[in-house]
């Protein structure tokens, strides 16, 4: 069970504030309604002076970040960092890729907005090439999404004042899901060293 404690307070990170920036900016422009979703908290202990939440543990696991529908597409997108030369996908969990299945499914966008902090980068990683490594790691595949595996089709950049514009870069991800070509854009090309790189 998580818990929360006031001094840390319930910050997000920069890659969320980011996104969260960039959001608003798309909902201004009427470019899409997209917004993080909150995790219910049950407070344990209050401060009886100032009414402030000073313990709290999380209700129930969180499905995803963030929700939302851009021009008519509906879109449901978790946003991650590592300091590591990849994501380890132990940071995603079982009934974040169920819900992501099921929302692909029904015709939804899912994807991951992971930033690489190491190379200073943030991609788009669709829900076909997660859902790969994840199969995978099932199959005593490796247990991590690379670096190496993204090209700049698929980086997420500044645009303007839109800190990170990553509708620009989920219009490559439309194209290349109509043309059934989503993995053909990632060097998937390791599929001989997933037993001995589980890692890195």
């Amino acid at each position: 069970m998580g818990y929360w404690k006031k001094q840390h307070g319930l910050r997000g990170s920069f890659l969320e504030e980011c996104i969260n920036v960039s959001n608003s900016i798309y909902l201004d422009e009427g470019l899409a309604v997209v917004q993080k979703v909150p995790t219910p908290i049950t407070p344990v202990e209050l401060d009886s002076k100032t009414g402030t939440i000073k313990l709290a543990y999380f209700d129930q696991k969180s499905t995803i970040d963030y929700l939302g529908n851009v021009q008519g597409i509906p879109v449901a997108f978790d946003a991650k960092e590592t300091n590591l030369e990849y994501l380890p996908l132990m940071n995603i969990h079982d009934h974040q890729i169920r819900f992501m299945r099921a929302y692909s499914k029904q015709d939804g966008l899912s994807f991951l907005i992971i930033s690489f902090k190491k190379h200073n980068k943030v991609f788009l990683c669709p829900f076909e090439v997660l859902d790969y490594y994840w199969t995978r790691s099932k199959k005593n595949g490796r247990k991590s999404i690379p670096y190496n595996i993204f090209n700049a089709r698929y980086e997420i950049k500044r645009s303007g004042n839109i800190l990170l514009h990553y509708l620009a870069t989920l219009q490559n991800y439309l194209i290349d899901k109509d043309n059934g070509n989503v993995l053909e854009r990632f060097d998937l090309n390791e599929r001989s060293r997933e037993n001995t790189q589980l890692y890195n």
